[in-house]
């Protein structure tokens, strides 16, 4: 196979127009197989040159989704995984990679901690928990968790605190019950979310009131005044809200 032109373009890589038809391949590889300098190719050098261009091609792409945002070694195995790649390929990558600094797992960890600190809800205990189920060994997270200075309290208090001022219908009772599954949920701990949540919130007759004439509005033409006092008192307490509220007679 004649080589009749060798075109430089962006990014490191070549044009190589044959006699027959043109690839585009790598400035290593160019230099590595001199062929600058060579005027044919043979079969077997053109397909060293192939499966070299098709192992960078696949590097790069790693390089880009590495570059998009911290990610841990397990990810970028699983990724060129599904790009098909060879094992022998993943641990050269993976090698590569390790040696330019852009996997490291100390630092994906690092990374992660802070991100879910300060730009999510999560308690510590839920970061902690969700990166040992990632294939990242347990001693970095434990060492980088042990080096964090940040008070869970105060942010659970904040998220608390948020919850009970946008709090426009649940009663009270209700209210903690949600407040205390989603904060068990984001990992914090059960007796610091009743201490805090008992300490911010504050009589919600408002809410009573508001919730007691959305049920008038609604039943008023299916009850006569006694019957649809009982039914929507009865809702109004299994609603939660306090029974000795309820049984004011200014309620409406």
């Amino acid at each position: 196979m004649q080589i009749e032109k060798i075109t430089k373009l962006k990014n490191g890589k070549y044009k190589i127009k044959l006699d027959t038809f043109e690839f585009i391949t790598y400035d290593d590889i160019i230099i590595n197989y001199n062929l600058l300098y060579k005027k044919e190719l043979d079969n077997e050098l053109f397909n060293k040159i192939n499966l070299e261009t098709s192992y960078y091609d696949t590097y790069n792409k790693c390089i880009k989704f590495c570059m998009k945002r911290v990610r841990s070694e397990d990810e970028v195995r699983k990724y060129l995984n599904k790009l098909e790649v060879s094992n022998n390929d993943i641990e050269k990558i993976i090698t590569k990679l390790r040696s330019i600094n852009l996997i490291n797992d100390k630092i994906y960890v690092r990374s992660y901690i802070n991100d879910k600190l300060y730009l999510s809800k999560d308690s510590i205990n839920k970061i902690r928990n969700d990166l040992n189920e990632q294939s990242i060994d347990k001693d970095i997270i434990a060492s980088e968790i042990s080096n964090i200075e940040y008070n869970d309290i105060e942010k659970l208090e904040k998220l608390i605190i948020k919850r009970i001022k946008s709090n426009h219908r649940y009663s009270n009772y209700i209210l903690k019950n949600k407040v205390i599954s989603e904060m068990k949920n984001l990992g914090y701990n059960y007796d610091d979310i009743i201490s805090i949540f008992d300490k911010n919130i504050s009589d919600n007759y408002d809410i009573l009131l508001k919730e007691y004439n959305k049920l008038y509005n609604k039943y008023s033409k299916k009850y006569e005044s006694s019957k649809l006092e009982y039914y929507i008192k009865n809702k109004l307490y299994i609603k939660g809200f306090n029974y000795e509220d309820i049984k004011k007679e200014d309620l409406r």
